[in-house]
């Protein structure tokens, strides 16, 4: 009884009856932390890949690469706007997409003037079904057309209770918003895989990824978006089609006022312009692919209670 009493001497025969339960404890401890460890060198290494030695690369000849003409639709959106002009800046010709081509006939004139690129303006309105492609059709024709660029339409992105959204509206905005990209992209697609080269990027918000309030049909559309990407991604990306899907975060609308995690439209342009040929997918902006995996470690109800106080 007095041995069985003696703490040290129950201490050893525990320890040599469990010594080799803890050895491989602290394997299998060792196998997970080798494991993390490895999975962040990869983090890092994808970042410094994708944001950071592009941009140390002196300016890729895009036209070489893709095509001399963009095809552009949802310009109305400071994203897509911004990564026009880059587009231009590289010496790319700019085609503008959209249903009331006022509102941007100062943004046409500014690509010309500013980087001495032709940028024409074709008024479509993919609410009236597909009539409207033969405008598209004969806008594109006899161009090398190397880029198609999608965006979401800008009316997506206001707060709305989807109980009170009207009919007509809900038309109108969510075929822009699917119609039109699908619609773009099928009308460029055969003349890009006819000379094996071009790119299709399609820009939707990065901060509705996740559900959102007041946000169900962007999200829907964000959705529609990164999927469609994706397949186009494993089905044309043999025969010489670069598929991207960009989902930047929150990007400032006038020059000038941007931060560093919130950058304006041309310096966000700029760096989502260095990642084409590299990601399919991608925030487009390093600082937003921190906030981009932070938001999926994020548990969706964390996600949702800080989107209802923001509301």
């Amino acid at each position: 009884m007095a041995a069985v009493d003696s703490f040290h001497l129950l201490y050893r025969q525990v320890s040599r009856s469990c010594g080799g339960y803890v050895e491989g404890l602290a394997l299998l401890g060792a196998l997970y932390a080798a494991s993390k460890a490895a999975l962040a060198a990869r983090g890092a290494y994808r970042l410094l890949r994708l944001h950071f030695l592009p941009r140390l690369v002196k300016n890729r000849d895009l036209v070489r690469c893709y095509g001399r003409w963009a095809l552009v639709s949802g310009a109305s959106g400071t994203v897509v706007k911004a990564y026009a002009e880059e587009l231009a800046r590289h010496g790319v010709s700019i085609i503008i997409l959209s249903p009331d081509i006022g509102s941007l006939s100062g943004t046409a004139t500014a690509i010309s003037e500013s980087h001495g690129v032709d940028a024409v303006l074709v008024e479509v309105d993919f609410s009236h079904g597909p009539s409207v492609c033969r405008s598209v059709q004969d806008a594109i024709r006899d161009r090398d057309v190397g880029f198609v660029v999608n965006g979401l339409d800008a009316g997506l992105d206001v707060p709305h209770d989807f109980a009170e959204l009207s009919e007509g509206w809900l038309w109108d905005v969510v075929t822009r918003a699917t119609a039109a990209a699908t619609l773009v992209t099928r009308l460029a697609l055969p003349g890009m895989v006819a000379r094996r080269r071009g790119a299709v990027v399609n820009i939707s918000p990065g901060a509705s990824c996740r559900p959102g309030l007041k946000r169900a049909t962007l999200s829907a559309s964000t959705a529609f978006l990164e999927h469609f990407s994706r397949a186009l991604h494993h089905e044309y990306g043999g025969r010489g089609i670069f598929v991207q899907s960009v989902t930047p975060l929150h990007v400032a609308a006038r020059a000038g006022t941007g931060s560093w995690l919130a950058p304006d439209g041309r310096v966000y342009a700029r760096h989502a312009v260095s990642t084409l040929g590299i990601c399919h997918r991608t925030t487009g902006y390093w600082p937003h692919a921190l906030q981009a995996g932070l938001a999926r470690w994020m548990p969706e109800w964390m996600w949702v209670t800080g989107s209802r106080l923001l509301a």
